[in-house]
C-alpha cells in the first residue's frame, strides 16, 4: 500500500519536472500545457476523501488492487498520448486511481497493531516527504537521459512488487455492495464540483490574473455554494460518506490544521526553490534535481529511527522539533543572494531532511490517536486531502506573493536606480563600452546599457521577493507548531480501536 502512495506521489512531481518536454512533444505551450498537472490535481483531491466510503463498499483489497491495476494503465495511456487533450484526459484517470492510493496506504497503516503503527507511519513518511523531494531529481534525469514518455513507464516496474505484495499482504474481506443503495450522491456530488472549481481556481487564478478573469470569478463563486452545500449536507444527515465531526475532535482538527501548513510549505517549498535555480541561477532540470535531492536523501538514514525516539520522547515535543527545524531549513533561504546555488543550498535542503520526518511521523500519530476504527477511513482521507490541499493553496499564494513583491521591490530599487547618480552613470557608461567594443553604434549601446540596467534591477526585485516568500513560509510554520502543543498526548500512536 505504501509503495503505491509513494508511486502516485512521486508521479505528480516527476510530471512538474519534465512537463516543458512533455508540452513540446505534445506540440502544446506551457499555458496549455499547465492542465497536465492541473487535471491529475483535480481528480486526486476528489478521489481522496471518496476512498474510505469506496474501501467499505468494495473491499480494502478489491479496491486497492482495481485502483493499482487502473493506476497502471493510465500510466501507459499517459506514455503513449497523441495530443494535449488525449494527455489531459488519461492524466485525470490516472490522479483519480494514483489518488485513491495515498489515503489506502495510511489507513492500512492506521488497522495495523499499535506496536507496528509508528513503524507504519515512517514508511509512510517516505511517501509524504521523500516522494515529493527526490521527485525533480528523477524526473529530471529520465527526461534528459531518454524520453518524457519514460516518466510514465517507469511506474510498471514497482506497479508488478505492488501487486504482488497487495495479493500476498492484503486478507480478503466481505464486499457491501449493499451500501451503494444508501450513497450519500449529494454530499459526493458537492464536494466533487467544489472541490475540482477550488482547486482549478488555485491552479489556473495566477496565470489568468485572478479576479480579472470571469472564469475565476465563476470558479470562485461555484467552489463557495458547492463546498458549503456539502459541509451542511455532510453535518446534516445520519450517514456521511466522510465524518466531518471529526474535526471538532481536538487532536485531529488541530493535526489537520497543522497538516495543511506542512502542505503549503512542503509543496511551496518545492515551487519556489527549483524556479529560483532556474530564474536567477539558470539550472537545467538536472541541475535543479541534484540539488533538491539533499531534501530526500538524508531522510533514509533518520526514517528508521523515528519510531524508536517516539517510544521514549512525547510525540507532541518531537513533532514541535520536526516543524520548527523545517521552519529553520525555510528561512536559511529567506537570505540568499544572486551567487547561491548548489552548494550553499544543499545545507538547507539538509536541516529540511533533518525535520521533516522528526515531523510528519508524531504528527500522524498524534492526530489520529483517538480515532475511532469506524471512522479510519474519513481520517485517512480528511489528513491527507488537507495536506494536499495545503499545498494547492500554498503554491497558488506564493506565485502571487512573488508577483506582487517583485513589483514592490521593483518600484523601491527603481527609485535608488537615477541616471543622475553618479554610481549609476558609471555602470551605463561601462555597459555602454562594452556594447560598443561589440561592434553597435553609440545611440543603441546606450539603449542596450539602459536596458541591462533595468535587467539588473528586476533580477534582484525578484531576487528579494524569493526570500520574503521562505520567509513567510518559515513564520507559517513556526507559528502553526504551536497547535501541536496545545494537542492531548496520545499513547500508542494510532486509532483507538487498535490497542
Amino acid at each position: 500500500a505504501v509503495l503505491g502512495a509513494f508511486m502516485a506521489i512521486l508521479d505528480i512531481q516527476i510530471t512538474n519536472a519534465s512537463i516543458r518536454d512533455i508540452t513540446g512533444g505534445l506540440g502544446a505551450t506551457l499555458e496549455e500545457g499547465s492542465w497536465i498537472s492541473t487535471s491529475y490535481l483535480v481528480a486526486e483531491i476528489v478521489i481522496i476523501p471518496i476512498s474510505g466510503w469506496l474501501t467499505r463498499v468494495f473491499s480494502l483489497r478489491s479496491y486497492l488492487t482495481w485502483t493499482s491495476i487502473l493506476f497502471l494503465i493510465f500510466s501507459v495511456a499517459c506514455g503513449m498520448a497523441w495530443n494535449l487533450e488525449s494527455m489531459i484526459v488519461f492524466r485525470a484517470f490516472q490522479g483519480l486511481t494514483g489518488g485513491a492510493l495515498i489515503p489506502l496506504a495510511f489507513q492500512v497503516i492506521l488497522t495495523m497493531p499499535a506496536s507496528k503503527r509508528n513503524v507504519g507511519m515512517a514508511m509512510f513518511a517516505i511517501t509524504a516527504t521523500f516522494a515529493p523531494a527526490i521527485g525533480p531529481t528523477v524526473g529530471g534525469y529520465l527526461t534528459q537521459m531518454f524520453h518524457w514518455s519514460v516518466v510514465f513507464y517507469m511506474n510498471l516496474i514497482p506497479g508488478i512488487f505492488l501487486m504482488a505484495a497487495i495479493y500476498y499482504g492484503i486478507d480478503k474481506q466481505p464486499k457491501r455492495l449493499d451500501l451503494l443503495g444508501q450513497v450519500d450522491r449529494w454530499g459526493i456530488l458537492t464536494m466533487a464540483i467544489g472541490l475540482s472549481c477550488l482547486t482549478i481556481f488555485l491552479e489556473e487564478g495566477e496565470r489568468k490574473d485572478w479576479f480579472n478573469s470571469s472564469t475565476i470569478v465563476w470558479l470562485a463563486i461555484i467552489s463557495v455554494v458547492f463546498l458549503i452545500a456539502f459541509l451542511v449536507i455532510e453535518l446534516k444527515i445520519q450517514n456521511p460518506f466522510i465524518n466531518l465531526r471529526l474535526l471538532m475532535q481536538k487532536n485531529f482538527g488541530f493535526g489537520c490544521l497543522v497538516n495543511f501548513v506542512v502542505g503549503l510549505a512542503m509543496y511551496g517549498g518545492l515551487y519556489l526553490l527549483p524556479l529560483y535555480l532556474a530564474t536567477i541561477q539558470g539550472y537545467n532540470s538536472i541541475d535543479i534535481g541534484r540539488t533538491m535531492m539533499w531534501a530526500g536523501i538524508p531522510q533514509l538514514a533518520i526514517l528508521p529511527f523515528v519510531p524508536k525516539i517516539m517510544a521514549r520522547v512525547d510525540g507532541r515535543w518531537l513533532a514541535f522539533l520536526g516543524i520548527n527545524i523545517f521552519g529553520i531549513s525555510c528561512f536559511m533561504n529567506s537570505h540568499m543572494t544572486a551567487n547561491v546555488g548548489y552548494d550553499q543550498l544543499m545545507w538547507s535542503q539538509i536541516v529540511r531532511a533533518m525535520g521533516q520526518p522528526l515531523l510528519m511521523i508524531p504528527l500522524s500519530s498524534i492526530t489520529t490517536g483517538m480515532v475511532a476504527p469506524k471512522d479510519v477511513g474519513s481520517a485517512s482521507g480528511l489528513f491527507n486531502m488537507l495536506r494536499n490541499l495545503g499545498g494547492s493553496v500554498g503554491i497558488a499564494l506564493l506565485g502571487t506573493m512573488m508577483s506582487l513583491r517583485e513589483k514592490f521591490h521593483s518600484a523601491m530599487l527603481t527609485e535608488g536606480v537615477s541616471v543622475y547618480h553618479t554610481a549609476t552613470m558609471q555602470r551605463i557608461q561601462s555597459y555602454q563600452k562594452l556594447f560598443i567594443s561589440k561592434g553597435f553604434d553609440p545611440v543603441t549601446s546606450h539603449q542596450k546599457a539602459l536596458a541591462a540596467i533595468d535587467m539588473v534591477v528586476r533580477k534582484q526585485a525578484n531576487l528579494l521577493s524569493f526570500n520574503d516568500c521562505f520567509k513567510f513560509v518559515s513564520i507559517a510554520l513556526v507559528l502553526s507548531s504551536v497547535l501541536i502543543l496545545l494537542c492531548d498526548k496520545v499513547k500508542g500512536g494510532g486509532a483507538e480501536g487498535a490497542h
